[in-house]
């Protein structure tokens, strides 16, 4: 048997500067709050946990005060700086670079007098972190697509800008782009809507190389948390290259799988997938074929 790890899998510089933020305050101080999961990986959150990390609410961060808080990547809304503010919380800001560019578009795009009539559009999850953050740059009012359901409820007499999450499905998003310049164009009034794509490219370009890897191997096994939209989309993705694919979170799930002495199996994850987890998903399904075998 044959194992190999995805080098280009793990961890992108947005997860990594904010796991570092949260491992030198731990260092100097053996605790930390952090507003919501640091990143959307079950066995990476217990680490950080058990090093003093402490996951809060948005309703528990209300309630702090004279203490630090450290804010993920995925990014928060204004009004959390102004809580903070307030009550004399510390915001240790790990916000990805990409998102808080995002963010700042969005703000920009809302404030501007000449769109004072318009729609700021969000295609995105509804309820992620990252949209949360994003939608409070409008004082939320802006509109998440979710689905292509959404774009019915588009009001096409008004101007409206369409910005996308970060980690979103690029096809995904160029299907409703379209949808929505259809909806525009029978109107008449296609000149009132404008798009941006705001993907990440570390998230496009994971796509095209996640599906070369896939089409190497006997077997994948894709590492990854259950909540991780990148997660889910890269997983989807494998599948379709290789139907011999297999999702899990942690390395016991793998009792569920069966390898044989001459596969040439691939492992790889999401972004939000640290590389020592899916190095003990290597060493234990070398185990399992060694045990097999005697």
């Amino acid at each position: 048997m044959k194992v190999t790890i995805d080098e280009n899998s793990g961890f992108c510089f947005g997860v990594i500067q904010a796991i570092e933020q949260a491992e030198y305050y731990l260092s100097q101080y053996n605790h930390l709050y952090c507003l919501g999961d640091l990143v959307h990986n079950n066995e990476e959150m217990k680490r950080l946990t058990v090093q003093g990390l402490e996951v809060i609410s948005y309703e528990q961060f209300k309630h702090l005060k004279n203490t630090r808080v450290l804010i993920r990547a995925h990014g928060e809304a204004p009004e959390i700086y102004e809580i903070a503010r307030q009550n004399n919380v510390e915001l240790i800001d790990a916000t990805c670079r990409v998102v808080l560019g995002l963010q700042k578009h969005i703000k920009k795009s809302f404030e501007n007098e000449d769109f004072a009539n318009g729609q700021i559009l969000i295609f995105g999850k509804k309820g992620h972190a990252e949209v949360i953050g994003l939608l409070g740059q409008t004082d939320n009012k802006g509109f998440v697509i979710d689905s292509p359901r959404d774009v019915e409820k588009i009001d096409c007499s008004k101007p409206a800008i369409l910005y996308s999450q970060t980690t979103q499905n690029l096809e995904k998003y160029s299907e409703i782009v379209d949808l929505i310049r259809q909806k525009y164009s029978e109107k008449g009034n296609e000149h009132l809507f404008v798009y941006y794509d705001t993907i990440c490219r570390r998230v496009v370009n994971r796509a095209k190389e996640i599906q070369d890897f896939a089409a190497q191997y006997d077997k994948i096994i894709f590492v990854s948390g259950e909540k991780s939209s990148n997660g889910l989309y890269l997983f989807d993705l494998c599948k379709k290259i290789n139907p011999n694919s297999f999702f899990i979170s942690q390395v016991n799930q793998l009792d569920e799988v069966h390898f044989l002495s001459n596969d040439h199996i691939g492992i790889c994850g999401a972004t939000s997938t640290p590389m020592w987890l899916m190095k003990e998903v290597e060493k234990y399904v070398k185990e399992l074929v060694v045990s097999d075998e005697n």
